[in-house]
């Protein structure tokens, strides 16, 4: 097992919702930024959505307005909920952590599939 993985993925009908999980090993979210990316079949891998270290969120072209992210202190886990998922949502996603005042400490997990189809 990795430092960052991953779960929740799967096979998701359009209009579904999923809900992904990263957690970070011995990593503290509270100093780290969490950065989900996706990254579509013969595409650049794009950032979806983000979480700071000190709660802000942000959210990009792909992620904005119906995807949620969001983390549990208690357990060391962010998470993205998404909804209304299209088929062009299919792709890997994958959880990023980045120290909030050392941007090298960064670390990915191995990404979860998800696939959005009848």
């Amino acid at each position: 097992q990795g430092l960052v993985v991953e779960s929740g993925g799967g096979r998701v009908q359009p209009g579904g919702s999923v809900k992904l999980s990263c957690y970070a090993s011995g990593r503290s979210l509270s100093i780290y930024h969490v950065n989900w990316y996706r990254q579509a079949r013969g595409k650049n891998r794009e950032l979806t959505a983000s979480i700071t270290a000190d709660g802000s969120t942000n959210y990009g072209e792909s992620g904005n307005g119906r995807f949620t992210i969001s983390r549990d202190m208690e357990k060391n886990m962010a998470s993205l909920q998404m909804n209304n998922l299209k088929p062009e949502d299919t792709a890997v996603y994958y959880c990023n952590i980045r120290h909030s005042a050392i941007s090298d400490w960064s670390y990915w997990g191995r990404g979860t599939q998800v696939t959005v189809s009848l």
